[in-house]
């Protein structure tokens, strides 16, 4: 049976991987991404469509407690024979997850850490894969699967063939081979997901509803036919919604609900920039009656790791003061006693230029094209190395020379045409890249599609969203 289970873990492993590698770039999420309990990136326990960017590390804590004042005791036929002592624990999970290529997540898990006779380690790994193109805005579609390995509980319980149970943690009374009943398989879990989301109305706060449809095997159906182990069964099929508010600053708040084919819960979580916090409550429809059937409340922690830009994955990241370097003044006119004629300062028409500082400064553009700045109207052609316009420029970056992307709050930002020229007064800066400021139109609105980032003063290169998927 061991060997069976560990050839399906193998299979299941190399199809996901296999779909990673010949798909299209799936969606990533863009905005505070919520975190499952215990299988990365999620609601509570019910998966997304959408994966973690690209280089993404999360890593998660959760943890519950579960009090009843008896246990149940069950026979080989599934049935309540009798009561057992009170139970009173709190419970911790611990989970990593990883993003790659914006379409694959995976990640490991672990949910038990205890002697042999105590239940052993429960270890998990999870995977899933979005199978959709990033064209496709609003809508998502995954490929997943979960596994845990499975409870021990030493020589004395006899032949028993344990399962891991939903709720993560060691329970003898789960195993598989209940007289009469189906088979009870959980350690391995496929699924797939579909995955909605509903922009918020414009003139309200700044928002967008995520609704989530899917089926799976193993956890989400197991125990289907057990009265102790189940009030309800929808053989499968899970069901989730979130409400997610952004507050600004890479900041969102997020309220969800679900039903992962047994139970009810729901539970709010707050991203700050890269550490989330919530709380949750499982089993909302449960009467208490059993360490299944009772309601649980629990906390959850998690910190999310942007490889891509060495720190949190905050989405609008503090810009730093910018390097204003001024231009020196002219020199002072040299007097001399012989009359001399000065010659006129060349003419051109009055313009002006937009520094990467977000500021305007006067000019004199010349009917050949060149630009004079300062009060002697000095070619910018003629300027030395040593003098220099205020802020940082992307011109001699390798990163823009190299034409790679611009990445802003966690969305992929490439090169659109020419440089062209833009009025401090008409855009405003949303964040940094690689040292250099992003900006967009003022009237630009949420989520941004283009953005600029300045190449030399006055000149400035456009970066549009969704602009790779539509080459390729």
């Amino acid at each position: 049976m061991m060997h069976r289970r560990s050839k399906l873990l193998h299979t299941a492993a190399i199809a996901l991987l296999a779909i990673a590698l010949t798909t299209a770039p799936g969606t990533a999420q863009n905005r505070g991404s919520t975190s499952t309990l215990r299988y990365g990136s999620g609601l509570l326990d019910v998966p997304v469509a959408t994966v973690l960017p690209h280089l993404t590390i999360v890593g998660t804590y959760s943890g519950f407690g579960i009090s009843v004042d008896n246990t149940l005791v069950i026979d080989r036929n599934g049935n309540v024979v009798g009561n057992g002592p009170a139970f009173d624990k709190w419970l911790s999970d611990g989970s990593v997850a990883f993003g790659l290529f914006d379409r694959a997540e995976l990640g490991i898990s672990i949910q038990h850490f205890d002697d042999p006779e105590e239940g052993g380690n429960l270890l998990g790994a999870f995977g899933r894969v979005s199978v959709l193109p990033s064209s496709m805005r609003y809508l998502d579609l995954a490929l997943g699967a979960r596994y845990v390995s499975s409870p021990s509980f030493g020589d004395d319980y006899g032949n028993y063939e344990f399962q891991p149970g939903r709720f993560a943690y060691p329970d003898a009374r789960i195993y598989n081979g209940y007289n009469g009943h189906d088979e009870f398989s959980s350690n391995l879990t496929p699924y797939v997901v579909a995955t909605a989301t509903l922009p918020g109305f414009e003139a309200g706060p700044d928002y967008d509803i995520t609704l989530n449809l899917g089926w799976g095997g193993g956890m989400f159906s197991a125990g289907s036919d057990l009265e102790f182990y189940r009030t309800s069964s929808s053989n499968g099929l899970f069901a989730g919604s979130a409400l997610n508010f952004s507050m600004g600053s890479g900041r969102y708040l997020s309220l969800m609900a679900e039903w992962n084919g047994f139970d009810a819960n729901a539970g709010v979580q707050v991203d700050f920039g890269g550490l989330r916090f919530g709380a949750f409550m499982l089993g909302l429809q449960h009467d208490g009656s059993s360490t299944i059937k009772s309601r649980k409340f629990g906390i959850l922690g998690s910190v999310a790791f942007c490889a891509e830009h060495g720190g949190l994955c905050s989405n609008v990241p503090e810009p730093p003061a910018p390097d204003t370097v001024m231009i020196p003044a002219p020199p002072p006119d040299t007097v001399v006693i012989e009359r001399q004629v000065v010659p006129p300062l060349p003419t051109g028409t009055p313009s002006t230029v937009c520094l990467a500082i977000g500021m305007n400064v006067e000019v004199m553009l010349t009917a050949a094209g060149d630009t004079l700045v300062g009060p002697s109207r000095v070619s910018m052609r003629e300027l030395g190395p040593g003098i220099v316009f205020a802020g940082s420029y992307a011109g001699e970056a390798e990163w823009f020379t190299e034409d790679e992307p611009v990445m802003l709050e966690e969305r992929r930002f490439d090169k659109s045409g020419n440089p062209v020229r833009l009025d401090c007064d008409d855009i405003m800066q949303v964040g940094i890249h690689e040292g250099v400021p992003v900006f967009v139109e003022r009237s630009a609105e949420e989520p941004y599609t283009m953005v600029y980032v300045p190449v030399a003063p006055g000149e400035w290169q456009g970066y549009e969203f969704g602009l790779q998927g539509t080459r390729g």
